[in-house]
């Protein structure tokens, strides 16, 4: 018995020695080798089902915002949400999964080797696995690295291209909007309000994105929820979207953001023929932008059928007196060949409210967009000065009644002085750069004794009580000129004046300027108003109607370009795919210097 003892000692410390000695090593590397590998196998295989998937959905979806006062419906960019929930999805799954496969290795080899006798024969084994998988954390913790090193490579370039795109887009979009002068107002009434940003609808789905600039959504492009890529700027093509007003939620012109808006209120009391003048400058403007070979045309049907009708009436020889406080701008888009952006493109909003808007504080106080712009257009009814009618003769005053004239009650100079007064209020006092004043019904104002001196403006202004208005334009506006218009109109005049007041550059004849008198030919003052209504109609307009203004889209609209139904976002698919080869390769080279440098340190060993 003691031999047979002794014989299993021996042959114990047998196993024990050539097991610890040659077997131990073999087992441990393979374990160590095998382990890496399980473990570098479980971390891609999650990886692939969370990172090469093209598909919007599956194991970590790529899911919109929800419209919001904070967010738009919009996939906010890959870098700031989304590979945060990736990383974290790969690791809530591979983590576990290794771990649970490491205990039911070494699980079920226990039972395999040490659960009966050859256990102790065994141990050389058993512990050569339970140290190569120990070890094995070792190669797995710089393949790790490796991985969160190519996260931070990917990620890292991924914000400095996202940070210097969006900083180039925001100064070249700021530059030229500052260069180009841009404003951006509402043109609607019980609005009228000044923005930096309008909401823009997506041409697709039609959801409504108030934060459409480089941000946290997008650098050049935003993905819309329904897949639609929308441009984050104006020199990206942001203009060619619709937009709409950021505080009513009404529709805005075209182009708003490319060209600059220009308000132009025109300003006169009751009956002081400012529709009538409106029209007449509507179809002048359109006459010298013709010329220029430039393009005009209103933005919305309704101005070119409200147009169509007083171009009709004014035929007739009497337009139909406006009778709303707060209009809607009459929107007039233009552009010119070969003008500088800055220049050659405007957006008129021409308001046009009726007289009796002007003949309070409260209701001139209501019309915001007064302090909106630049020019402005004072229309001067003569026959509401109270000189004037305190000079007219009875025969005159017959005349004047004869041809439909309405003696108004409201003082030119009272009108003036409200609209000043709230221009005042203004960071800048209320100064204009261009204001016209227009003495309108001058060809009936040519045949009273008072009206025979009324070409020589401004000075005529002074006899007949304007002559303060005068001076105070002289002193707030930086550059004033001064037209006497009647029946039938000088076209050419009146559309050069209006093309100045708006910043057209339109070739002009030498022009009133600051108290120039124009010439009578210039004026209009000719004519009679019972002249014929063909004739009243304005020179270089066609009766056949074919140069009227209408409706037009000065813009190319923008063409969505969709993903497909069920994709995530190109820039998620790039993003994810280059994660998962960047990974791949510096973990791959990770462990293949790590396996140069052991056999390197094991050849070393070897030698020695």
């Amino acid at each position: 018995m003691p031999l047979v003892v002794i014989f299993l000692i021996a042959l114990w410390l047998a196993c024990m020695y050539f097991g610890f000695l040659y077997v131990f090593p073999v087992v441990c590397a393979i374990t160590v080798a095998g382990a890496t590998l399980v473990g570098a196998g479980h971390y891609y295989l999650r990886a692939g089902r969370v990172l090469l998937p093209a598909t919007a959905g599956g194991i970590s979806p790529a899911l919109p915002a929800t419209a919001g006062e904070r967010r738009d419906p919009v996939f906010r960019h890959y870098l700031f949400g989304q590979a945060g929930l990736d990383w974290w999805r790969i690791a809530a799954f591979a983590v576990p999964a290794l771990w649970g496969t490491v205990r039911t290795v070494i699980g079920t080899l226990t039972r395999w080797l040490m659960s009966n006798v050859q256990g102790f024969f065994l141990l050389p084994v058993w512990l050569a696995a339970i140290v190569g998988t120990g070890v094995a954390l070792i190669p797995l913790a710089a393949a790790a690295t490796a991985v969160v090193g190519a996260y931070a490579l990917v990620c890292g370039a991924g914000l400095l291209l996202w940070a210097a795109s969006a900083l180039l887009v925001r100064g070249v979009e700021g530059v030229v909007m500052l260069a180009r002068r841009i404003l951006q107002t509402c043109p609607h009434p019980q609005c009228y309000a000044r923005f930096a940003l309008p909401e823009y609808a997506c041409p697709t789905c039609g959801e409504r994105h108030r934060h459409l600039v480089p941000n946290l959504d997008g650098a050049f492009r935003h993905v819309c929820r329904c897949g639609t890529r929308l441009p984050t700027a104006i020199v990206l093509g942001r203009f060619r979207l619709q937009s709409y007003c950021p505080e009513c939620e009404r529709a805005l012109p075209h182009r708003i953001g490319r060209a600059r808006i220009e308000p132009l209120p025109f300003v006169g009391g009751p009956d002081a023929g400012k529709t009538t003048f409106m029209v007449l400058a509507v179809n002048a403007l359109n006459g010298v932008v013709k010329e220029a070979r430039g393009r005009a045309g209103f933005v919305v049907r309704g101005d070119e059928v409200a147009f169509s009708r007083l171009r009709r009436e004014l035929r007739l020889g009497k337009v139909s007196k406006t009778t709303t406080q707060a209009p809607s701008a009459t929107m007039v888009d233009i552009t010119l060949p070969g003008a500088k952006p800055r220049s050659g493109n405007r957006i008129l909003y021409l308001f046009d409210p009726s007289g009796e808007g002007f003949t309070g504080a409260a209701q001139v106080e209501a019309m915001s967009y007064l302090t909106h712009g630049e020019a402005m257009l004072i229309v001067v009814d003569p026959f509401a000065l109270p000189e004037v009618q305190r000079s007219l003769s009875d025969a005159e005053r017959k005349t004047l009644k004869d041809a439909g004239v309405v003696l108004s009650p409201e003082d030119p100079s009272d009108t003036f002085q409200r609209v000043r007064n709230e221009l005042a209020a203004r960071a800048d006092g209320g100064r204009q750069k261009r204001v016209a004043v227009v003495v309108t019904k001058a060809d009936l104002l040519r045949r009273t004794a008072v009206g025979r001196d009324a070409a020589e403006l401004p000075g005529w202004f002074d006899g007949v009580g304007l002559g303060n208005m005068v001076r105070e334009l002289a002193r707030t506006a930086a550059e004033v000129r001064y037209l006497a218009s009647g029946l039938p109109a000088d076209t050419a005049a009146i559309g050069r004046l209006v093309a100045w007041l708006t910043g057209l550059p339109v070739p002009e004849r030498p022009a009133t300027v600051n108290g120039a008198a124009p010439r009578a030919a210039d004026a209009g003052l000719p004519g009679t108003a019972d002249a014929d209504p063909a004739a009243m109609e304005p020179a270089d307009a066609d009766p056949s109607g074919e140069d009227e203004l209408t409706m037009t889209d000065l813009r190319r609209p923008w063409s969505p370009g969709r993903r497909a139904s069920g994709l995530a976002p190109l820039s998620y698919r790039l993003f994810r795919w280059s994660l998962f080869a960047a990974s791949l390769f510096l973990c791959a080279a990770t462990l293949t210097l790590l396996v140069m440098r052991v056999w390197t340190l094991l050849s070393q060993v070897t030698i020695y």
